[in-house]
């Protein structure tokens, strides 16, 4: 299963059988939103926190994901999900609440892909029958950890970028009928030195590129292979950089193969900035938008290389600089399977 130095192909090709999206009213705003499940109108989301509102968007998108698979949650072996909030507290409580066996995952915003290349490579080894990988992010919990409260009204530069209030999850399994897991490329930790909280997309933008390279070479791709390369989250300062690195790396991606998460889910207007972050966008835009599209017929197949930038307030504060990682994992149409 091992491909080259750092991919798995997956020879029993794990199915996507459903999958759950929601967003908050932010994102009902978006260009995306009819690719949602639910969206809500409300930021509290009834609740009297938005730690505790992020947790019931991650425990709405699970249940929706199995509603669709007609699953129970006894059904499900395994759970991966993960979050940007301190010790993962939103992913953990909503484990509480669905009493499925669980893994905690960090990867900042490349969790979603972590968690769907881990459940991937599970279900392909014959560990599980039925796995749950979802990620979720909410904006005003994550201001307030990283940046500044929301109240604060702090102004923000043009390289900065917008978390995203969404979660997305999805069934992988043994058999079914979806679309098909076909490999994954667990990405190095790159650190190239910068330390600017604000600018992201060029601090993730050389991790991005290091998978994707790498995916190619283990996997001896040519540059045309996939209908969709989609990055997630590097805005239009990352993207930029890394289209530009990929050509003098000898990896030309067409630009309007190569696209981003964070550019879509917005629409023009809404100010975002360079675009859109927070570990629930790529897993929103992929088991939502993305799957969509392959459902028409309008992909084929797709690698998505969700990103993270692994700092944390505290080596923020310590003055260190910013490791990034990033994870692809490549989907492909199918069919029935079993």
């Amino acid at each position: 299963m091992l491909t080259g130095h750092q991919t798995w192909q997956f020879e029993q090709k794990p199915v996507i059988t459903s999958t759950g999206t929601v967003g908050g009213p932010f994102e009902a705003n978006g260009q995306l939103a009819q690719d949602f499940d639910l969206l809500h109108d409300d930021l509290w989301l009834g609740q009297d926190s938005y730690e505790k509102a992020q947790k019931v968007l991650l425990e709405e998108a699970i249940t929706r994901s199995l509603e669709k698979a007609q699953l129970q949650n006894g059904d499900i072996q395994f759970m991966f999900a993960g979050d940007l909030i301190n010790q993962i507290t939103p992913s953990s409580f909503a484990g509480r609440t669905l009493a499925i066996p669980y893994f905690g995952l960090f990867g900042a915003c490349s969790t979603s892909m972590e968690g769907l290349a881990l459940a991937a490579f599970i279900v392909n080894g014959g560990g599980a029958h039925h796995i749950v990988a979802a990620a979720s992010s909410h904006n005003a919990a994550t201001e307030k950890q990283f940046r500044y409260p929301t109240e604060y009204g702090g102004q923000k530069p043009p390289t900065a970028q917008w978390t995203v209030t969404a979660a997305g999850a999805a069934v992988v399994a043994k058999q079914g009928n979806g679309p098909q897991i076909t490999s994954a490329t667990i990405g190095k930790v790159i650190d190239m030195g910068l330390s600017d909280p604000f600018n992201m997309g060029g601090a993730m933008a050389p991790a991005a590129v290091d998978t994707i390279i790498a995916h190619f070479r283990d996997r001896g791709l040519p540059a045309d292979y996939y209908d969709l390369v989609a990055t997630g989250d590097l805005g239009r300062i990352g993207r930029s950089i890394a289209l530009e690195m990929l050509e003098l790396k000898g990896l030309p991606l067409k630009s309007d193969v190569f696209q981003d998460c964070g550019l879509m889910i917005y629409r023009d207007g809404q100010p975002v900035q360079a675009g859109a972050s927070g570990a629930g966008c790529s897993a929103a835009v992929t088991y939502g938008h993305l799957l969509n599209r392959m459902k028409r017929g309008e992909i084929k197949r797709m690698l998505i290389v969700a990103t993270g930038a692994l700092l944390s307030p505290l080596s923020y504060q310590q003055q260190e600089t910013i490791p990034c990682i990033a994870h692809a994992v490549s989907i492909e149409a199918g069919g029935e399977q079993g």
